[in-house]
């Protein structure tokens, strides 16, 4: 038997792959609050300059009051104060003239700074370090360094948690994780916020990268598809938890430490996890495999199991996946052979528009023009009906199918928003919610995929590729919002066409419904050219053979 019949012989599914599961599911719930975050420490508030008036004092209320404000500041097409020009005001001017004449007056930036609505948003790293007006890219270069942290954070620990382990990483991240994050909460300056927020990001990789395998290598094959729905529910219930988390603790510093500290705790109760048995295996640490397959067995209530297992037997039963393995893989590796070329090459393209569409939606909430923790609650809320639906398909119909559907269907969704006209906002927001649902049921799948795709010795590696091609198109994601100066419907046309084409190359990928995790680079291109794993043949031939006897025994029997 090879290691899905070992993990049966000990339990796939019993005590300790559900605590197991559930105690790795829980830091998932937090993984939103620091992904899109910036929705609210990030929030900018209607603004406009700063003035003086007559009397000494400034602000906005005193000259609202007064009906003063528009003497002050120029008006814009909708009426409202021009949030980055002042007029030109000269001592003794205001006493001689009316409001007529200033309209016409000469404007200059505000140079005394602005002046910020706080009803909803009454403290944010916007207003905290002026992030508006010709200092407005500032804030999506905040939000773009994250994610480039998260791009580097997949790089260096998809690769350092195939060469020193799932657990030993995971724990490590969780504790950076906790550490940047609050320590972002006390951060004196925009470029301090910055860096903080660049080694959270590449902490945010190496937690998710190593709970995702840690899951996946611990279960079953029959079993993945409810798991990946699982901890894909777990972050959309954490989108919910962030819109309360908003909505309780407006003020940007303490809701940033409300996100950070349970990583402690993470880091903490990590040192129970079990490194994956079948990692261990591979990289030739076979002594503190059996230990961590004995643990499960006696968890799972398999005394017996746990008592007959040895080294022995685990070489002999898994003596070809060890015979084909090298000393060391490399990123080299995921194109070196034609199968997991094509693999590699359909992943990027799907990992890179799924999150390139994704945060091109989920980060722009203030564009919808309604409550902004509301919009959070039902962005969140949709992912439950996409998530259940998208669980049928992979468990039914298949990955391949399920990732190609959802990536179509959203980029044709955001397409058709085009065409909507922008006064009918409820009709907008419905159709970004369906394509954000897609694109979510998109990812739900893809992590999933991704890690029954590529094989033990490279998963890591290859989870880390995608994780790579997906945080470049979350960087890229803002970038294009600067092309809505020049076409309005530029953005949304490269946000739809982008997860289209990917919902074609996916096609191209092998489907991996009911098929077993593979463990070298050997069984990947076997089943590729339609050639199955000796085992897999010895078993057919037994199975063969025993429905060859029914039809003789029946016969006997009458």
């Amino acid at each position: 038997m090879g290691f899905a019949e070992l993990l049966d012989h000990v339990g796939s599914m019993g005590r300790f792959q559900i605590v197991h599961v559930v105690l790795l599911s829980l830091p998932i719930f937090m993984m939103a609050s620091h992904m899109i975050l910036q929705n609210f420490t990030a929030g900018t508030p209607g603004h406009h300059c700063l003035v003086h008036h007559r009397n000494g004092t400034s602000g906005n209320q005193s000259l609202e009051a007064e009906g003063l404000l528009k003497v002050y500041i120029p008006m814009d097409e909708k009426g409202q104060p021009e949030q980055c020009r002042r007029f030109i005001l000269h001592q003794g001017q205001l006493s001689n003239a009316t409001v007529a004449n200033w309209t016409e007056m000469d404007t200059e930036t505000c140079k005394d700074g602005w002046v910020y609505d706080k009803t909803v948003f009454p403290s944010t790293i916007v207003t905290e370090w002026d992030l508006v007006c010709s200092a407005r890219a500032l804030k999506q270069m905040a939000q773009s360094l994250y994610m480039a942290g998260v791009l580097v954070g997949g790089i260096v620990y998809g690769g350092l948690s195939d060469r020193f382990g799932r657990r030993l990483i995971l724990i490590w991240s969780c504790l950076q994780l906790a550490v940047t994050g609050t320590a972002s909460a006390f951060s004196p300056t925009f470029s301090a916020y910055c860096t903080l927020r660049f080694l959270t990001g590449m902490a945010y990789s190496g937690t998710v990268l190593n709970i995702f395998s840690l899951c996946v290598e611990w279960t079953p094959t029959r079993i993945r598809p409810l798991l990946s729905t699982y901890n894909g529910l777990a972050y959309t219930i954490g989108q919910m938890v962030l819109a309360g988390l908003a909505y309780l603790i407006p003020e940007w510093r303490w809701l940033q430490l409300a996100v950070s500290l349970p990583y402690f705790l993470f880091f903490i109760y990590s040192w129970w996890f079990s490194e994956s048995a079948r990692w261990l295996v591979l990289v030739g640490k076979q002594e503190q495999a059996v230990k961590e397959l004995k643990r499960a067995a006696r968890m799972n209530g398999k005394h017996e199991a746990a008592d007959k297992l040895n080294v022995e037997l685990l070489r002999s039963n898994m003596k070809e996946e060890m015979a084909s393995l090298k000393s060391s893989y490399t990123i080299v590796d995921l194109v070196r052979t034609p199968t997991m070329r094509r693999i590699s090459c359909c992943l990027c393209f799907v990992w890179f528009s799924t999150s390139f569409a994704y945060y091109g939606l989920v980060m722009d909430l203030q564009h919808f023009g309604t409550n902004i923790y509301l919009i959070q609650l039902v962005f969140g809320a949709v992912d439950f009906p996409a998530k259940f639906i998208s669980v049928l398909t992979i468990s039914y119909i298949g990955r391949r199918f399920t990732q190609a559907a959802t990536l179509v269907l959203a980029g044709l969704t955001i397409l058709a928003n085009i065409f909507v006209p922008q006064d009918m906002p409820t009709t907008r927001a419905a159709l970004a919610a369906f394509g954000k649902g897609c694109l979510a049921a998109a990812f739900n799948c893809i992590y999933l995929y991704t890690g029954e795709l590529y094989p033990t010795v490279l998963r890591q590696t290859g989870m880390g590729l995608g994780n790579t091609l997906s945080r470049l198109g979350g960087i890229s994601a803002p970038l294009v919002k600067i092309f809505s100066e020049y076409l309005p419907y530029l953005p949304h046309l490269i946000y739809g066409a982008a997860p289209v084409v990917s919902g074609v190359a996916a096609i191209f990928l092998p489907e991996t419904r009911n098929a077993s995790l593979p463990e070298t680079i050997e069984q990947v291109e076997n089943r590729s050219q339609g050639q199955k794993d000796p085992k897999q043949q010895q078993q057919q031939q037994m199975e063969a053979l025993l429905d060859a006897t029914k039809p003789e025994t029946t016969k006997d029997a009458v």
